[in-house]
């Protein structure tokens, strides 16, 4: 049968294609969305730090958290005594996300606090906050802690020497040192330690300990990483800021069962 003009219907394939083409048409829509979001949440993140006006006498970083003012000192010299995005990124999320993320009173461990910016943040935010690292970068620590904490917040911070999978136990023993939170902000890369970390993660969240970790995506060991910590922790991706490459988690203790299962 033959038919012209408008007299001859529609094939399926021609009911199909109007479908594909809106479906198609959403998902570039939504991918649009996404990236303009991206992009508005990390320049968010980037505004708040500032450089001094002048220079002076002393080298330092701005950064504009919970209200005021953090003078941050960098040493060039040390790896881990310079701020990463991911720091700030991590920051940025507490601040405004206090509605589900209340750090008032909590007990709270950073690992890798480096130049401390988190550390401060935290204790502004009112957090009981042990701050954590190499011994060579604890001098520079407890500059930056001192500097922007005294007098500000209602709990002094405690800046202690803690080298990963060495002594954790002896340091922190459970009965007497529980908490709430673990902080952590580009502690993962391509360093030699990635199993101590892994074993100091897993000594210090108990249950009923939540992590908060930023992390920058570089090269295959951080990927490896993340695969090797979801069979003892449940996790969640809380920010995917790909124009940073930074990703945010919570994650939380899995428990027996859970992990026998994933093993």
């Amino acid at each position: 049968m033959s038919c012209l003009g408008s007299a001859c219907p529609p094939s399926d394939m021609d009911a199909r294609q109007p479908k594909a083409m809106e479906d198609s048409s959403t998902k570039q829509g939504d991918a649009k969305e996404d990236v303009t979001e991206d992009a508005e949440l990390a320049k968010a993140i980037m505004s708040r730090q500032f450089h001094p006006s002048a220079i002076g006498p002393e080298t330092w970083e701005g950064y504009i958290f919970s209200d005021q003012e953090i003078r941050i000192k960098e040493s060039t010299d040390l790896y881990g005594a310079v701020l990463w995005p991911s720091a700030m990124v991590l920051c940025h999320f507490l601040e405004t996300n206090q509605d589900k993320y209340n750090l008032a009173h909590k007990n709270v461990i950073e690992l890798g606090a480096g130049t401390g910016l988190v550390t401060i943040v935290s204790s502004l935010l009112g957090a009981k906050v042990t701050s954590t690292d190499l011994p060579d970068v604890l001098g520079n620590l407890q500059y930056n802690v001192t500097r922007n904490t005294k007098g500000r917040c209602k709990y002094i911070p405690l800046v202690m020497e803690l080298i990963w999978g060495q002594n954790v136990a002896e340091r922190f023993p459970r009965a007497t040192h529980r908490f709430d939170y673990i902080l952590a902000a580009d502690v993962v890369y391509a360093h030699p330690y990635l199993n101590e970390l892994m074993e100091t993660f897993d000594y210090l969240c108990q249950d009923g300990t939540q992590i908060l970790w930023a992390m920058r995506f570089r090269l295959d060991p951080e990927n490896s990483f993340v695969d090797r910590f979801q069979q003892r922790f449940h996790l969640e991706e809380l920010y995917n800021l790909s124009s940073l490459s930074i990703k945010l988690y919570r994650a939380w203790r899995k428990d027996s069962k859970d992990q026998t299962e994933a093993a």
